[in-house]
């Protein structure tokens, strides 16, 4: 055989075997997506919450809800501090809290607690279906039923202020926090997104790079309808009005920092749009590594002031 045969034998072989790494990859990722986008038990870890609001002192009531097709919701429904109850948690601030992809409410608790401190507002942890109390399987179109039932649901209370609802979203919960945006026109005071993907199917392309030629967020990629959960937040971001805080982890391992500055790049139409960065912030840390710099851009944000007299619980007390 001469050189030129052996260099297209060996060719061939490659590109058979680039062909069934990608056909693996394309395979995985239909079969396991869901798993993938949803992770409601952290491994290793029970299904059930770990602790409750009053394990760190906070007022709360247990909600249960009934999303659009009838799935049954649990939330919880955190005041300010009593202390701080007759001038903050009527007239104050109330953000509805979605959270990332992985875990429970309960996981988000000292950091609930922290933002009670320094915003001043009551809070709203739903429960995604599938995740914690709620029944059901998570799916996208399940979690935007889930966001709207929330929200209608603060909106009906009469001890909040429903012109001050905040949409506050990490991660996955900034996607669902963008497309109930979206979907409420002129409900929500403000969105706050921190470490958001401009879709899963651009994510999909990174985890994954060999399937980046054919399934992607820009312009037309041909495998895109194999993706169920597509969460195409940069498209639902241009058609938000309400003002828009993104918070954006430059360390973060998880979601590549430039689909961040995408997203505000994209959110023309918003009254007002902020963008601030926190040079060794991580996907899942950026709200303690960013320290009082992080708390003072929400508040300036919200036009809110801090309590500094409230006080917090270290991490090390949770695990009491």
């Amino acid at each position: 055989m001469n050189i030129m045969g052996m260099i297209g034998g060996v060719l061939k072989y490659l590109g058979y075997g680039a062909g069934g790494l990608a056909s693996v990859a394309l395979v995985l990722l239909v079969a396991l997506q869901d798993k993938l986008v949803y992770v409601p038990v952290i491994p290793g870890q029970p299904r059930e919450y770990p602790y409750t609001p009053d394990r760190l002192g906070l007022e709360y009531e247990d909600v249960w809800l009934r999303a659009a097709d009838g799935v049954k919701l649990h939330g919880w429904f955190i005041r300010a501090t009593p202390r701080l109850r007759s001038e903050a948690a009527v007239t104050g601030p109330t953000v509805l809290f979605f959270q990332e992809n992985a875990g429970n409410i309960a996981h988000r608790l000292e950091n609930v607690v922290m933002m009670i401190r320094h915003l001043r507002c009551n809070m709203f942890l739903l429960s995604y279906r599938g995740y914690g109390a709620s029944e059901g399987s998570p799916t996208e179109r399940g979690l935007v039923m889930d966001a709207q039932a929330a929200l209608d649901y603060l909106l009906n209370r009469e001890d909040i202020d429903p012109d001050r609802i905040i949409a506050f979203g990490r991660s996955l919960g900034g996607a669902v926090a963008t497309q109930l945006a979206r979907k409420n026109p002129g409900e929500l005071r403000a969105v706050i997104l921190e470490n958001t993907f401009t879709s899963i199917l651009d994510m999909a392309g990174i985890l994954m790079p060999a399937l980046g030629y054919v399934i992607g967020g820009n312009g037309y990629k041909p495998l895109n309808f194999l993706v169920r959960n597509q969460w195409r937040t940069l498209e639902a971001i241009r058609e938000l009005k309400e003002p828009i805080l993104f918070l954006s982890g430059l360390k973060d391992e998880m979601i590549p920092p430039a689909m961040m500055k995408k997203l505000y790049r994209a959110a023309t139409n918003a009254q007002d749009r902020v963008y601030v960065e926190f040079p060794t912030g991580m996907h899942m840390d950026t709200w303690l590594r960013g320290r009082e710099s992080y708390w003072q851009a929400l508040q300036d944000f919200l036009g809110v002031q801090g309590d500094t007299r409230t006080r917090t619980l270290e991490s090390q007390n949770l695990r009491k």
